[in-house]
């Protein structure tokens, strides 16, 4: 418990750091880049391909990390006017994948050599999306990380207390409905209490911005069903061992990966409709 508290903490304060440390862009891009490069190479770990060795494999993880690293790095400097096409396609595959969790283990078609566009697709969204989310406001950025470390939290303490009906019981036994309501009540608290404090809305913004967030919740909770369920078919425990007590970068970013291109899209779009928040 120690261990994983420690790892926490030292996470937390570098991720804050390049937040909110400096207005330069360089801390965002470069820990943005070195995630994408973590979670490349602990993505093909888990998609089947058909090598030689186990040590073949490796080696091949490292060379779509870096790849999927470079890509990233070049898209956040570069390509700002093509983000919005990465949250798109992201959005529509996480919402494909709500029927691969419904009818897992009968269906694992997903399964396959595919899942390395997928990877690329998600990694590019979620670093992209957050980067704008930083752009916009490193507030928001936090606000997108209490939403979704509520509900987690949430979740939990609902669950272990209520929870009676299994959510995704092939894919996550341990997650239940009534936990998943517990995680969006939360949310909804903490949604509640920063539009209180620090945003003046309109009524009907107002019930935008909730049904955004809700959605935003939703998302997170998808991100970690996939993940788990992904985990599961390849016949891992975790993605990785880069961060004692805690697992591999997808452990840790797998309800960012759905969560964050859906909220970038919600504030993009709100800002096309002349609705400031």
């Amino acid at each position: 418990m120690l261990e994983r508290i420690i790892t926490a903490l030292v996470l937390l304060v570098v991720v804050l750091a390049c937040m909110f440390a400096s207005e330069s862009p360089y801390p965002m891009i470069g820990l943005m880049t070195l995630a994408a490069l973590g979670a490349g190479y602990e993505w093909l770990k888990l998609v089947p391909l058909q090598v030689d060795t186990k040590n073949h494999k490796i080696i091949s993880a490292w060379y779509y990390g870096i790849v999927l690293a470079v890509v990233s790095c070049l898209s956040l400097i570069y390509l700002k006017e093509i983000w919005i096409l990465f949250w798109l396609a992201s959005i529509a595959v996480w919402a494909v994948s709500i029927m691969w969790v419904r009818r897992y283990p009968q269906y694992d078609a997903w399964f396959n050599r595919s899942l390395l566009v997928v990877g690329a697709v998600f990694v590019l969204a979620a670093v992209t999306a957050i980067f704008f989310l930083w752009q916009f406001s490193p507030w928001w950025l936090m606000y997108v990380f209490l939403l979704v470390w509520g509900a987690d939290t949430g979740a939990y303490f609902v669950g272990r207390k209520l929870g009676m009906r299994k959510l995704a019981p092939n894919v996550s036994p341990n997650k239940s409905v009534e936990g998943l309501l517990g995680g969006l009540a939360t949310s909804a608290l903490i949604m509640i209490a920063v539009s209180a404090v620090y945003l003046e809305l309109s009524t009907v913004a107002f019930i935008i911005f909730l049904i955004l967030s809700m959605i935003t919740v939703a998302a997170s909770v998808q991100g970690d069903l996939v993940e788990s369920m992904i985990k599961r078919r390849a016949g891992v425990k975790d993605s990785g061992r880069i961060f004692p007590g805690h697992g591999g970068v997808l452990d840790r970013i797998d309800s960012l990966l759905a969560a964050t291109p859906i909220f970038a899209v919600g504030l993009y779009l709100l800002k096309l409709m002349g609705i400031d928040v």
